[in-house]
This record gives C-alpha cells, sequence and structure tokens, in this order.
C-alpha cells in the first residue's frame, strides 16, 4: 500500500498557541473510540449529511413586507448550494394565526399567506432538487391552533372530534365555589397548562401557548389524522420531517375516578407560574412517545418502499435526558428516528448555557456525553443552535464561533447548521417593547430576557447594504443586529480568513473517506486542549487540535492519548492560529 501522509488540522483561540507531539501532560480518562456508527460500506445520504435549519421568517424578503418568505428562500438557494448543504429544514410555513410564529398551526395542509402558496412551495421543492438539495418539514404534531377546524368541531362536540383534545370538567372548589382546572399542570410559556372554555363548558390542555390546545394521541383519529399529514407533504416532495416538541405529546392516564395526578415541585424556582417549577412526570418523555416515533418510521419506510427514492428521515427535537433521548433509535425488532437531535452542545457544559468559559476537559465531557449512550451501529449528530436557543457565539464566546463549527464539521455523524451560524451571527438584545416572542410576552418587563427566544431569530445579514440585504421593507418584524455592517454574507465571502470561508473549507473537508465512514478518538489535555482524531483504514488520519482557553500553552502531548505516531502537517487552520497551512 502506498504511504498516505497524516494531515494536521489546528484551532486557535489566542495567537502563539503551539502544539508539539512531545512532552507528556495530564491526559484525561475522558476519551474513547468508535466506530462512525454505520455497518454498511457506503452511508446513506443522511448519515454524511450537512442539515441546515431556515427560520423562514427571518431568512430573505421576496415581497418587501419585512417577513422572509417561500420566494426568498428560492432565491437564495444558490448560496446553500456553495456552502454544501445537503438538506435544509424549514421551521413551520404552515397557515397560522401566527400566535407563537408557526408552532401554532390551523390548516397542516396549506402555506401561511405571508409566507406564500402552495404553488411557491412547490417551485422550492423543484429548484431545491436541480440543485441536489432536499427540503425537511417542521412536523407540529403536540397541538394545533385554537383557530383549527378540529379545534372548533371539538368545541361544539361535532360527532368524530368529540375528544380530538384533551378536554376535562375541572372541580369545583367546595370552599370558593369557583370551577379549578383538573391538575397543576403548567404550560411552557407560563401558567396553568388549562384553559376554560366557555362554549362547552370544560377544561382543555394546552402545554404551550393558550391557543396551542393539546392533541389526544390517545384517540385513534388523531393519530391517523396526523399520518394524514406526514403523507400529504410526501406526496409534495418532501425528504423527511423534522419533529417538534416530541416529548409533549403524551399525557399520563387519569385513574379511576377521572383524576389526573399533580406533578411534584423540583425545588429549582420559587416562581409558581414557571415551567421549571415543577417536575414533568407525568405530562412529558412517556413510552407512548417513543412507540408514536416508531409509527412514523415505518410511515417514512413504507412510503419509500412504495414510491422508491431516497430515504425519508426523521428528526426528533428532544430535550430529555439521553436515557430517554437514545430510546428514540429504535431497538432490536423496530426502527425509530434516524436523527434524535443531540442537544448536548446546548444543554451540557456549565448547565447554564453560558460556556465561555468552559474548559476542555468540559467539552471532551460533552463529546463523550454523546458517543458513549448512543446504541451500536446508528449515527451520531451535532446540534450546536436552533431558533430557540442563544446563537453559538453568545454561548460559548465570540473567539470560538470557528472552534464551534470545526468541532461540528469534523466529529462523526450529521451536522446540523442553524442560519447564520457559518457567519458568526451573534445575539442582539431586544427590547421588550420589541419582543415578539409569547415565551417572553407571556412574563413582564422584569424577567422576559430570561425567556425569549427573538435574539437568536433576527433577520440573516446578506450584506452590507439597508437591512443587511433582507429586505426594502422600511422596518423588519424584528431589528436587525448592527453588527450586519460586517457580519454579512457579501463581505465574508469576500476575505478569505472569515468565519464563512473557514465554514466553506470544513464543508469540502467533511467530504473526504476518513472523515466519513472513520472512526473517532478524543481527549482533553490539561485545561486547554481538545484533540480528536478521526481514522480509516487505507486513508490518511486527521487530527483537529484545539486550544479553548484564552491563555498560551507549549509542548502538550496528544499524540498519546490519541495514539497517533509520525509526521503531520497542518492541513486547516482558522486565523487565531498563526498556523503555516502545509
Amino acid at each position: 500500500m502506498a504511504w498516505l501522509p497524516n494531515n494536521f488540522i489546528t484551532a486557535a483561540l489566542v495567537v502563539g498557541l503551539y502544539c508539539g507531539f512531545g512532552r507528556s501532560a495530564d491526559i484525561s480518562q475522558d476519551r474513547l473510540e468508535r466506530a462512525i456508527t454505520t455497518t454498511d460500506s457506503v452511508p446513506d445520504w443522511w448519515q454524511v449529511a450537512q442539515f441546515y435549519q431556515i427560520y423562514p421568517r427571518s431568512f430573505k424578503d421576496s415581497d418587501g413586507d419585512g417577513i422572509g418568505d417561500l420566494q426568498g428562500i428560492i432565491s437564495k438557494l444558490d448560496y446553500l448550494k456553495d456552502i454544501g448543504v445537503t438538506a435544509t429544514w424549514l421551521s413551520p410555513i404552515y397557515t397560522s394565526p401566527m400566535a407563537d410564529f408557526g408552532y401554532d398551526i390551523s390548516d397542516f395542509f396549506d402555506i401561511q399567506k405571508e409566507y406564500g402558496t402552495l404553488a411557491d412551495f412547490d417551485e422550492l421543492i423543484a429548484e431545491a432538487t436541480k440543485r441536489n438539495i432536499k427540503i425537511i418539514l417542521d412536523f407540529v404534531p403536540n397541538h394545533s391552533s385554537d383557530e383549527n377546524v378540529w379545534f372548533q368541531k371539538s368545541v361544539k362536540r361535532e360527532r368524530g372530534y368529540e375528544d380530538y383534545y384533551m378536554w376535562h370538567d375541572g372541580y369545583i372548589n367546595a370552599t370558593t365555589g369557583n370551577r379549578e382546572p383538573p391538575s397543576n399542570w403548567l404550560q411552557a410559556f407560563r401558567g396553568s397548562a388549562w384553559e376554560w372554555n366557555e362554549e362547552r363548558g370544560q377544561f382543555y390542555l394546552h402545554q404551550f401557548a393558550v391557543k396551542q390546545p393539546d392533541l389526544n394521541y390517545r384517540n385513534p383519529a388523531v393519530v391517523a389524522q396526523m399520518k394524514r399529514v406526514l403523507t400529504y407533504w410526501l406526496d409534495r416532495g418532501v425528504a423527511g420531517f423534522r419533529i417538534d416538541a416530541v416529548p409533549w405529546c403524551f399525557e399520563v392516564l387519569p385513574d379511576g375516578d377521572g383524576r389526573y395526578p399533580d406533578e411534584p415541585l423540583s425545588g429549582n424556582t420559587d416562581d409558581p407560574d414557571d415551567a421549571s417549577y415543577l417536575k414533568h412526570i407525568y405530562t412529558q418523555d412517556l413510552p407512548e412517545t417513543v412507540d408514536m416515533v416508531f409509527q412514523w418510521r415505518t410511515l417514512m419506510d413504507d412510503y419509500q418502499r412504495i414510491h422508491g427514492g431516497d430515504t425519508r428521515v426523521i428528526m426528533v427535537e428532544t430535550y430529555s435526558g439521553l436515557d430517554y433521548v437514545m430510546q428514540f433509535y429504535g431497538n432490536r425488532t423496530t426502527k425509530g428516528a434516524q436523527i434524535p437531535f443531540n442537544f448536548q452542545f446546548i444543554v451540557g457544559g456549565n448547565g447554564d448555557k453560558n460556556n465561555t468559559e468552559l474548559n476542555a476537559a468540559g467539552f471532551a465531557k460533552i463529546i463523550n456525553s454523546w458517543l458513549s449512550m448512543m446504541p451500536a451501529g446508528k449515527t451520531a449528530n451535532w446540534v450546536m443552535g436552533n431558533h430557540d436557543q442563544r446563537r453559538v457565539g453568545s454561548r460559548y464566546g465570540e473567539n470560538r464561533i470557528d472552534l464551534m463549527n470545526m468541532l461540528q464539521m469534523f466529529l462523526p455523524g450529521v451536522s446540523i447548521t442553524y442560519q447564520g451560524e457559518e457567519l458568526g451571527m451573534t445575539d442582539l438584545d431586544i427590547s421588550w417593547e420589541d419582543s415578539r416572542d409569547p415565551a417572553a410576552c407571556n412574563s413582564n418587563a422584569d424577567i422576559y430576557e430570561q425567556f425569549t427566544r427573538d435574539p437568536a431569530r433576527t433577520p440573516f445579514q446578506w450584506s452590507d447594504q439597508a437591512n443587511a440585504g433582507f429586505s426594502t421593507n422600511a422596518t423588519t418584524w424584528l431589528p436587525i443586529n448592527p453588527n450586519y455592517v460586517n457580519v454579512n454574507v457579501q463581505t465574508e465571502n469576500a476575505t478569505d480568513s472569515s468565519h464563512l470561508s473557514l465554514y466553506k473549507q470544513l464543508v469540502e473537508l467533511r467530504k473526504l473517506k476518513t472523515l466519513q465512514s472513520g472512526t473517532t478518538r478524543y481527549a482533553s489535555v490539561g485545561e486547554n486542549l481538545v484533540a480528536v482524531k478521526r481514522s480509516l483504514s487505507g486513508e490518511a488520519t486527521y487530527v483537529l487540535v484545539a486550544n479553548v482557553l484564552g491563555s498560551s500553552v507549549f509542548a502538550l502531548d496528544v499524540a498519546t492519548p490519541l495514539f497517533v505516531t509520525g509526521d503531520f502537517k497542518i492541513k486547516l487552520a482558522n486565523p487565531q492560529a498563526k498556523a503555516t497551512i502545509g
């Protein structure tokens, strides 16, 4: 076999980093070697895919109303192609009164008018297909809008819809004579999860906003209806679904007297309206939910078997404990979701989502938390951010933006990028007056910043022109970050040392067989260094070395913990590394 040169990739956050394979250092035991996860000789398309989340309202406005839309996405498909996107998943575009910006759906079979039409959607599928880009839709199964015809029929107790939603009489307080909710359950957006409906004369359950009533998944008619929704969009050409808020789909059954149990106090807060006031042991993470995902996977596989084409994928959103999350992959007899989202780079680290001072051991622990628990033969995925979380540069520090992109692209399996992270977009502090997110607006001016998701949803920054090239309107639905003058596609495309330029180099690197199918070994070396090795028989070995702290280190041994020998040359470096390629 011909000799294959090894390649050394370096990422540094400070000037003056030097890493040699010489003097030993304290090596963390928090390291592991695993196969990429597939036993197939040729990975399926999604196993090595670069997914890209688009928040349509903030991506590109084509008609000058200050709101992004489908034609705006179509106009930027060449950009997605340029940055190597395999598939893009769109946050909800269905008809909605926009109480939760599309996650309150009044018609699961049509497009919200301010985003476009079904004809626009069909054009998006066609144009994306020309560029070999797949479209993934956001599927919202837990609830609908209270303006959905299903809910209106349920309120009226129309035949077939009586139990479409979670209804209960509640109880009369013997002391006050007032009717009270059936249980102490809390919604995600503060306050009781039960709302009284005067017309029906009962409470309905809403684990999110009041205008988002929970569907009743113990009703077979609901299960069948939502499968029709999936099939409808598969028929229109989507390549799969990202499934929203999965852990909430089922609640515990009432007892023999029809009573739902109260959830216990968590001890995490003294605020009785905050969702974290309770332990959600009766309203989240039930085993029936896992089975429901298995049913949706069967639907996807059956659809492919009948209609042909590539594998249709399921991506599951859940922030649950890893022992529960891993169940969504499936078991020995039943296939589950291909991609249960790995949110460990969001929830891991310091636990407060502020990881600007996270050391090397912290990074290694996050990597290990997923890879050590993932079932054999499954594919890892890495989600650094999304529309519900502060941006990566704001959570980990702007000096770590390149590092986070390098980790995401270098680690085994699927990469999932939220729009703008490739540019290094950061949060914009949104005033109480400008807040639009119901999670914030349901609180008050003193505490809304604890709950708001608006800072990560500001419009995409395309250029240094007015409104960052996002819209020609005088105003946009959320304010635009003033840093768009420097942080934008146009400027970064023209700059070799930009975040975007490095991101595109990483995209090319991910095409290597070693990174697509190789084994992975990782370690923390002292406080500063994280090192990751990717190797594959018959191919070159690649090593990523990153100084994650703001202090220089010298002559640390990364060869011993990674089991590497021989000479390496620098293949790729971020600008802070001050390293010479080659």
